[in-house]
This record gives C-alpha cells, sequence and structure tokens, in this order.
C-alpha cells in the first residue's frame, strides 16, 4: 500500500525518517518540495559532480570511477550541460522504516524540461542522503536550483523482509556525501 500525508508525517516527527522534514508543500517562487498528499518532494542540495573526464579516459567504468573523474563544485544554481549530467545529493537525510520502500521520480517543472532524475529504490532499513544522476538530453542547457525540489518519493509497504538493507551491511548504507560507484 503506498502511504499517505498523514503517516509521512507521523514518521517523520515520531522517527525522524525524513530530516530536515517540511510538513507542507513549500513554493514562494521555488520550484516546490515537501509533504505531498502521497509523498515527500525533497531537495536537492548545492553541491554537484560536473563530469570532466581525464584526457586518457576511454569510458566510464563503474568498478573503478575515480573521484579525479569528476569536478567538485558548490553553487546556487548548476548548469546541467546539452547531453550530460551532474551527480548530486539531497538535502535531507532519510531512515527508511524495515517494512517501507521508497520509490523515487522526477518532479513534473524539470520533466517538462526535459530533465531526467535517475535514483535508485530507496531499500528497507536504507539511510542517508540519495545521491543521484540529473540528465539532460535536450539541446540546450538546463538550470538546477540547488535547495529546492527536485524530484518526489512514494513511500510503499509490505511485509517485512526477511534481511534488510541494514541487515546485509550495504556498501552505501549512512552516506552523507555524493557517494561514487563502490564494489
Amino acid at each position: 500500500m503506498i502511504k499517505n500525508d498523514l503517516w509521512i508525517k507521523q514518521m517523520a516527527l515520531a522517527q525522524a525518517i525524513i530530516d530536515p522534514f517540511q510538513p507542507s508543500q513549500v513554493r514562494d517562487g521555488k520550484i516546490s518540495f515537501g509533504l505531498s498528499s502521497f509523498g515527500y518532494d525533497f531537495r536537492v542540495s548545492d553541491e554537484f559532480l560536473i563530469p570532466r573526464p581525464p584526457k586518457h579516459a576511454a569510458s566510464i567504468d563503474p568498478k573503478a570511477l575515480e573521484d579525479d573523474f569528476f569536478e567538485r563544485i558548490r553553487t546556487k544554481v548548476c548548469l546541467v550541460p546539452p547531453g550530460g549530467y551532474v551527480v548530486a545529493k539531497s538535502l535531507e537525510y532519510f531512515r527508511i522504516p524495515r517494512k517501507i520502500l521508497g520509490i523515487c521520480t522526477g518532479k513534473s517543472t524539470y520533466a517538462r524540461c526535459g530533465l531526467l532524475i535517475n535514483i535508485t529504490p530507496l531499500e528497507p532499513e536504507w539511510e542517508g542522503r540519495l545521491t543521484f544522476s540529473i540528465l539532460n538530453p535536450s539541446p540546450l542547457p538546463i538550470r538546477v536550483y540547488a535547495e529546492e525540489g527536485i524530484a518526489q518519493i512514494l513511500f510503499l509497504e509490505g511485509d517485512p523482509p526477511q534481511i534488510s538493507y541494514a541487515d546485509r551491511k550495504g556498501k552505501y548504507q549512512a552516506q552523507k556525501g555524493i557517494t561514487l560507484p563502490k564494489l
């Protein structure tokens, strides 16, 4: 079952599943963020990784992606290049309960500009700041505004898993910064 705003608010206040938590939609000239009817619109932080491959790089290898592949920037507005991508993190820190799976989807404001957000599921008992890709398939740069809404999480409840992400000591547990692929 998908969880509604009442459940999300209760869990955010009682168990800090979202920190910081915004109990209503904030707009005020910003791309909205905060609690919605059946989800939570989270924000992108002001830290981005921009691909700047070394001259010797022939491909992107998820088994050996080095920090020198990227330029790390802090900015209030990040330009995602045409046909390119950046890597970012959420401003919010998430703690997913054992019976919950989080599914993320991009916000319509950015989708209408062609921007794609790639985020994997938030597994039961995973916690941390989300690391995700922001892709621009359009022919022009697209502006991404830090500390404003970027995507929405839907919380789905199921029977508790036999082994959670925390039980198996997942490699991305409790990440706080932008985390590159790990083996």
